[in-house]
């Protein structure tokens, strides 16, 4: 059998059943970015965009992802977070908007793909909200920093 733990003996996909698991406080962060136009980056900051607040409207449209990661990937756990946090910070020298999500809980399994969910969607409300005026926006470096708890303990992205 692979190492792959979504698979049964048959080699099958299933949802990994953690009911033996113990309950343990887990944390998971991850981060995207988004490359933009220096002007698409100085209309965000400006607050004169006419959508409205392009960051705050990012910012909750990646905590309302988190909370829906098991509806959008297949056998991810339902879970109840108990914190989700998403951090949008404009770098003006590379012209781009760095995203870190953190999510939290006590539970039976980790919260990395809330993690993710929570920067990949951050990532794309920042791209509709600003396609008209950019359409040539890079959302990229998509990848998990940091989790904390479990059987496996801790690990850190050396960067």
């Amino acid at each position: 059998m692979s190492g792959l733990t979504h698979l049964d003996e048959k080699g099958h996909a299933r949802m990994v059943d953690v009911s033996e698991k113990a309950v343990t406080h887990r944390e998971a962060v991850a981060r995207a970015e988004v490359r933009m136009l220096p002007e698409t980056l100085a209309l965000i900051l400006s607050g004169g965009h006419k959508k409205g607040d392009v960051l705050a409207v990012a910012r909750i449209a990646g905590i309302q992802a988190a909370k829906r990661t098991s509806e959008l990937i297949p056998l991810c756990h339902p879970l109840m977070l108990s914190k989700v946090e998403v951090e949008l910070v404009p770098v003006e020298a590379d012209s781009r908007i760095d995203i870190t999500a953190t999510c939290k809980l006590a539970g039976q399994t980790g919260v990395e793909m809330e993690a993710l969910t929570a920067a990949s969607v951050a990532a794309l409300t920042l791209y509709d909200m600003c396609k008209a005026v950019d359409r040539g926006m890079v959302i990229g470096n998509v990848r998990v920093l940091e989790k904390q708890g479990g059987k496996s303990g801790h690990w850190k992205l050396e960067e």
